[in-house]
């Protein structure tokens, strides 16, 4: 699995033959990338329905949509995408098979209006856990799971569902403040999930949320966690 952030929350996975596009907003500090720059892949997942998050979508319409039945029906009346993992998308709790990569869909606590208007809904926020192989109760130490967690703020699910039995290897979790977890709430998430690596994303990219990601990584420490944290480089790929 090869992971790579084009900055605030959106990243490129690849699951063997498999690539996957998360939340596609190109318009942020961090990348020096357009759209164009970034070949169709085989699916994309939208977490949520803000302009952050879903803004250039549209430019991928050719991939196979992975979001909420409510946020797909919006992608493929605005964007023009036809294809959608189930014909209509998923919901929280379901686990998708997409090429050599399956996808679970699990809680985000957050808002969720279509470009952040308020009287359009795009159903739950959610994060994702891709790995390489099927969740099942049987722990697969060979397995290779990346968590996004979306934007959230600390949940009891992280320690409860996610970690103990999804086990991601690594996570990606917003530590920007104002709108999701700021640097310390977001290092408990990352001691509740037992990773190896955590990654901060979702930060530096409007005034609101501008943070130091160092002191993610000094927050992170305090806990006691053993995980490692990577201060991503924008547009440069992490190979797990």
């Amino acid at each position: 699995m090869e992971i790579t952030w084009h900055g605030h929350s959106t990243w490129h996975v690849t699951v063997g033959e498999t690539s996957l596009l998360i939340d596609p907003f190109f318009d942020n500090p961090k990348t020096d990338l357009e759209p164009d720059d970034i070949d169709t892949p085989d699916y994309v997942l939208l977490t949520h329905g803000h302009a952050d998050h879903i803004a250039d979508a549209g430019a991928f319409s050719d991939a196979t949509l992975v979001a909420t039945p409510e946020l797909v029906s919006y992608c493929q009346d605005e964007f023009g995408f036809e294809d959608a993992v189930g014909g209509m998308g998923m919901n929280i709790g379901g686990t998708v098979e997409c090429g050599d990569a399956f996808v679970t869909m699990v809680r985000a606590d957050h808002t969720n209006g279509i470009m952040t208007e308020s009287d359009a809904s795009g159903g739950m926020p959610a994060g994702f856990v891709i790995s390489d192989t099927k969740p099942t109760q049987v722990s697969d130490e060979e397995s290779t799971t990346f968590y996004n967690a979306g934007d959230t703020s600390l949940m009891t699910e992280m320690r409860e569902v996610v970690g103990p039995y999804l086990e991601p290897d690594v996570a990606a979790v917003p530590i920007g403040d104002h709108f999701t977890m700021g640097p310390w709430q977001a290092a408990v998430a990352v001691d509740w999930l037992d990773v190896d690596y955590a990654i901060p994303q979702h930060y530096d990219t409007f005034p609101p949320i501008e943070q130091d990601p160092e002191e993610f990584e000094r927050e992170v420490k305090a806990t006691g966690s053993d995980a490692d944290v990577v201060i991503a480089e924008a547009d440069e790929p992490f190979e797990l």
